[in-house]
């Protein structure tokens, strides 16, 4: 019978349609240059974008660093907000079964024994007394046809709601993986800058003697040495804020990675042990919506919006109730399935509200509002989607544009610092002079390092603006995308709902 009304059923209200793909040509108003510029130095390598090519589902492979998959790892094992995120996601699924429960009759079973003893006095034969028992068992069922299909846009708006978390999932693995390769970049980047800052302390120190000899011979002024001091204490001061930065990015590591911070990881990990991959792979913009978990659970969201309006729909119209009762009634034990013993009630019931002050209409009224609302948001993220795109293919260009520059501007630092020296040797030159030469070769050092570290963390925001290839991995069964995950839901029904575990 269940099946039977689930079937010849009607489903009100409307039926949802995944938004049209954005008609997008590229990311850039302008054509992309295929293959970015290089410089002469690790991770200077020039890297090619490879057009529709796809993306991997371990793209943090690609830095060739045994140390910075360990360190993903580990945090794909122990990162408590991962760990929220499948829990809400086992949460979602358990709440949609128990959801679809509702499409089915309730039955329930009744049994009870008791015993009465009646005085005569209370049908005036005092000397009269009955002592009797009484056993009773019976089944109940009770079912509401799901006659406009509120109940099964219930279940749609669940299922909907579980492909949301099961995208929020995949979201905040794409975001973790992409956290960990930043910060790791980002504390290789300052254990080579606080590096340099200590090789410009040695120089800077040596050069304080040299001119303090001087001094002593006469052949360099006060001022020359105040100057040489002056730069110096500038240096050092510089060192104790990287070591904070340091120490703060360490941190920030083992939080991704579900340490404390009295814990450690990573500690041989430099830029020069890091590869830049060389080949990018670029998502075609019809391809990009399907591949970001966060439109998905954008348009997972759309879809419980549009249920919930059938939901708001089906409740204005009659609400109907089946009831039965069938069971046995005796004196006895031995007796309760001898003749005469048995009971039974059908019942059917309708309801139909008539006067509510309008609340019925507001609700559905909110319900298209909230429609409106999710179809607004998921249009803001897809285009944050591109834009995400746009912004990391111009950092591709740009800061290897600028490793080229830096790389130069620390070359032709060093020619010129060591130019000064011999011509301040030659007392052709001022110590001032000098000095300068020293302070523009230190800032294009750090600007190098700076610019090298910029390159590795341009690669991760551009995996992470494609989606990071989540569709790739071992625990992703692809052949579950795109079809229900219960047999009875519409056929109008598009959820994604693998039951692989994360």
């Amino acid at each position: 019978m269940a099946v039977a009304a689930m079937v010849t059923a009607c489903t009100v209200g409307p039926d949802f349609k995944s938004p049209d793909k954005p008609s997008v040509e590229g990311y850039t108003p302008e054509n992309l240059v295929p293959r970015t510029s290089s410089a002469p130095v690790h991770g200077g390598e020039a890297q090619s974008l490879m057009l529709g090519a796809d993306v991997p589902g371990r793209w943090w492979e690609l830095y060739h660093s045994g140390e910075l998959d360990q360190l993903v790892e580990q945090a794909l094992r122990a990162n408590p907000d991962l760990d929220a995120a499948q829990a809400a996601l086992r949460q979602a699924r358990e709440q949609l079964y128990a959801q679809q429960g509702a499409l089915f009759p309730t039955i329930s079973g009744n049994s009870g024994a008791t015993q009465q003893l009646q005085s005569g006095n209370q049908f005036g034969q005092p000397s009269f007394t009955s002592q009797f028992g009484v056993t009773t068992a019976s089944l109940s069922v009770a079912y509401a046809p799901d006659l406009w299909g509120g109940v099964r846009r219930q279940v749609e708006s669940q299922a909907a709601l579980a492909e949301y978390q099961r995208f929020q999932l995949e979201a905040a693995y794409l975001t973790l993986t992409a956290n960990v390769v930043v910060a790791a970049v980002n504390l290789a980047s300052l254990r080579g800058q606080i590096a340099a800052t200590e090789v410009i302390i040695r120089l800077q120190t040596d050069g304080l003697r040299l001119v303090q000899e001087q001094f002593t011979m006469g052949g360099a002024s006060r001022a020359d040495v105040l100057a040489q001091q002056a730069s110096l204490a500038q240096t050092q001061a510089t060192l104790p804020p990287l070591q904070k930065q340091l120490a703060q990015q360490r941190n920030q590591l083992m939080r991704y990675l579900g340490l404390a911070p009295t814990e450690d990881a990573g500690q041989g990990l430099q830029l020069e042990t890091l590869q830049l991959p060389k080949d990018l792979p670029l998502s075609l913009p019809s391809q990009l919506v399907e591949q970001r978990p966060d439109v998905r659970a954008s348009e997972a969201q759309l879809h419980s919006a549009s249920a919930n309006i059938g939901v708001a729909t089906a409740a204005q119209l009659p609400q109907f109730n089946i009831t039965g009762q069938l069971g046995t009634a005796s004196l006895g034990v031995a007796s309760m399935f001898g003749p005469g013993t048995a009971f039974w009630s059908l019942g059917v019931s309708a309801a139909q509200t008539l006067i509510d002050g309008g609340q019925l209409e507001h609700k559905k009224r909110a319900a298209v509002a909230a429609f409106d609302q999710a179809a607004a948001s998921y249009r803001g993220i897809v285009l944050s989607a591109f834009q995400d795109v746009a912004n990391a293919l111009r950092a591709l260009q740009s800061d290897a544009g600028a490793l080229t520059a830096a790389v130069a501007a620390e070359q032709d630092a060093e020619q010129s610092y060591a130019l000064s020296q011999q011509q301040y040797q030659a007392g052709a030159i001022s110590y001032l002079t000098l000095l300068n030469a020293q302070q523009t070769y230190e800032n294009a050092l750090i600007n190098r390092v700076k610019a090298q570290a910029a390159r590795y963390s341009d690669v991760a925001a551009l995996f992470e603006a494609l989606g990071g290839g989540w569709w790739h991995r071992a625990d992703v069964d692809p052949k579950s995308l795109g079809k229900p995950d219960i047999f009875w839901l519409p056929p109008f029904q598009d959820v994604h709902l693998p039951r692989s575990g994360h």
